[in-house]
């Protein structure tokens, strides 16, 4: 079953609003960043990730965020127009803000870092003037990550789109994506991750993201069901809870719960794996499949992913992806 519907008749499949920076991952594997001497260089940030994944997967994917006015701010335009994603929503700062970068350590497949550097990034500059409802409702899916609540006026930016995509029946997918650095404290993130996904169709997250949100609700332990059920009282039609190496529980508000299984793989590193579940999931639920179905689409997806060096370039294409649900190894979860 997919308890998702969309608005067929629109020329965008998603657009993505939020993190647009700078990944560079590690050349040398098995060693600390005290002893890495050089990394290469990718476009980064979840919701960037999201849409790449989705455009190689063959949807027409947008992206609402802003760049800074600098060599990194053309090379994320240049790379996001290079994977045939449009970038008219894609604004440039002029206050002088740079480009977010994230320094990846590859110490081993299980430990793994990043080292972010998030003082007066461009992305968290993007202003409610920077979104366009003409824009908004022109696509059947809006994807929303959590590293753009964080700070003003991203954070209101962000809740402007949320209204405009209520407003005109564009499925919201809310991802997330908590990344502790980037907020004050748990207390204000928890308020702000509550208020926005009250406004989310699908909401996908970890078992520990969903605990920081209900904090300040509750003072027991959360069980996934009863997490589900809280936002099936508001406007979620679908909450998805990922446990690791465990998988995935996806529930619908029908009562219904479906378990994703893993695809075992020869892990390089660990990051990349939640954006390209979510991309290749998308993909699935837009496209007609069912809820298990387009769940083992991610699976597939993050196993690709988190076996290559990069996060953005290596999303799979359609093509890439089918050949390995068919020939990959899969196994269920308990």
């Amino acid at each position: 079953m997919n308890p998702l519907s969309f608005k067929q008749d629109r020329p965008l499949d998603v657009i993505a609003i939020g993190r647009l920076c700078i990944d560079l991952n590690a050349n040398e594997i098995n060693r600390p960043m005290e002893e890495t001497l050089t990394f290469t260089k990718y476009v980064g940030g979840s919701p960037a990730n999201i849409a790449i994944g989705s455009s190689r997967l063959g949807q027409k994917a947008g992206f609402i965020g802003k760049v800074s006015n600098d060599q990194m701010g053309r090379f994320i335009t240049d790379y996001l127009k290079k994977n045939k994603i449009d970038t008219s929503g894609v604004s440039v700062d002029q206050k002088g803000a740079v480009t977010g970068l994230a320094f990846t350590e590859i110490k081993s497949p299980d430990d793994c870092s990043i080292l972010m550097y998030r003082d007066n990034a461009a992305d968290l500059n993007l202003h409610p003037y920077d979104v366009d409802e003409d824009y908004i409702k022109q696509s059947k899916a809006l994807l929303v990550s959590g590293t753009a609540l964080a700070k003003s006026p991203s954070r209101e930016a962000v809740f402007l789109a949320l209204e405009y995509a209520v407003k005109h029946d564009v499925t919201v997918f809310f991802d997330l994506d908590y990344r502790p650095y980037t907020w004050t404290d748990e207390a204000e993130t928890a308020v702000y991750y509550n208020l926005a996904a009250e406004k989310c169709d699908v909401i996908m997250g970890t078992r520990e993201e969903f605990d920081m949100m209900e904090k300040l609700l509750s003072t027991s332990e959360s069980y996934d069901e009863d997490t589900a059920a809280r936002w099936f009282s508001r406007r979620a039609k679908l909450v998805v809870i990922k446990h690791g190496g465990a998988g995935s529980i996806a529930y619908t508000k029908d009562g219904e719960s479906h378990r994703s299984g893993i695809f075992p793989t020869t892990v390089l590193k660990t990051f990349g794996a939640g954006d390209s579940y979510a991309s290749a999931f998308i993909y699935g639920l837009m496209n007609g499949k069912d809820v298990s179905e387009a769940m083992k689409m991610g699976s597939a997806s993050a196993s690709i992913v988190i076996s290559r060096h990069s996060c953005s370039d290596a999303m799979p294409t359609t093509e890439e992806l089918m050949n390995y649900i068919e020939t990959a190894r899969y196994e269920t979860v308990q």
